[in-house]
């Protein structure tokens, strides 16, 4: 298995509970379920949103949402992100004040799971992203796909989830799970933005489908390669030709559907 930087804890505490039920010959089964819970992003003094999450990474999680709906600038200087376990609350503090009143003011509601929303202008705002030019290879790709799938995950111990992983080339880097897709990226985001990591070299590969929210939650992070076990919708599609993204679904063995931004990737593996 490879090292990680942030990798899956399937045992970790809270993420799991255990109930008990029958199997389709009545016997007696017990088994673990994925916890979820409210969580309450605070920014400033103003209460953006509560999502639902399995509780894990929450600082992560809140700065993320708030830097893919546009409401922190990338040269915005966080002061705090303070978190309160009780409450289930996350307030993140910024120095100069903030434009979610107007963000607040308009709100689409997306095809996330657990009820993604995409607020302000992001929707129209992504014409104006350019993403780096990049390489994907094709063994990379494949080399992915098999290191990911064999992880120790909730996933595959409990189901009900969603990944989302960061990499760089054929390496996974950081590994986050959630029951909504959405909530994923928004981790693998706030945690990029709290340690530096740069996006141009990056790929982003995640479990679920590619909606047009997931593409833009990847081109407004500047990465340019979105992968995905999964298929696509149209207006992802359509997006992603729109700002520039490499979009790459349906990964099976030495399988895949490449339907936008086809000029980055290298097939580098003789079928």
């Amino acid at each position: 298995m490879p090292d990680l930087i942030i990798a899956p804890d399937p045992d970790a505490a809270g993420l799991t509970r255990q109930v008990v039920g029958t199997d389709q010959t009545g016997a007696p089964i017990a088994l673990h379920v994925v916890e979820e819970r409210p969580l309450t992003i605070w920014l400033n003094g103003r209460e953006i949103v509560t999502a639902m999450t399995i509780g894990d990474y929450p600082q992560y999680l809140a700065l993320g949402f708030l830097a893919n709906q546009g409401m922190l600038a990338a040269d915005e200087t966080v002061t705090g992100v303070d978190y309160d376990p009780e409450l289930d609350v996350v307030v993140v503090r910024t120095d100069t004040q903030t434009n979610y009143e107007e963000k607040l003011a308009k709100k689409t509601r997306t095809s996330g799971c657990a009820v993604g929303t995409v607020f302000g202008d992001i929707m129209e705002g992504v014409s104006g992203v350019s993403l780096p030019d990049a390489q994907v290879r094709a063994s990379w790709l494949y080399s992915l796909a098999h290191q990911i799938n064999q992880m120790p995950s909730l996933y595959l111990s409990a189901g009900a989830i969603h990944g989302t992983v960061l990499c760089q080339g054929d390496q996974p880097l950081v590994y986050m799970e959630d029951v909504g897709r959405h909530n994923a990226v928004d981790k693998i985001a706030g945690w990029m933005r709290s340690t530096g990591a740069t996006a141009e070299d990056k790929i982003l590969y995640t479990t679920g489908r590619l909606t047009s929210e997931m593409v833009i939650k990847c081109a407004i992070m500047g990465i340019p390669v979105l992968a995905s076990r999964s298929g696509f919708t149209a207006w992802g599609v359509e997006l992603a030709h729109q700002v520039g993204l490499t979009l790459i679904g349906r990964m099976r063995g030495q399988r895949f559907q490449c339907v936008a931004g086809e000029a980055r990737l290298v097939r580098d593996v003789a079928l």
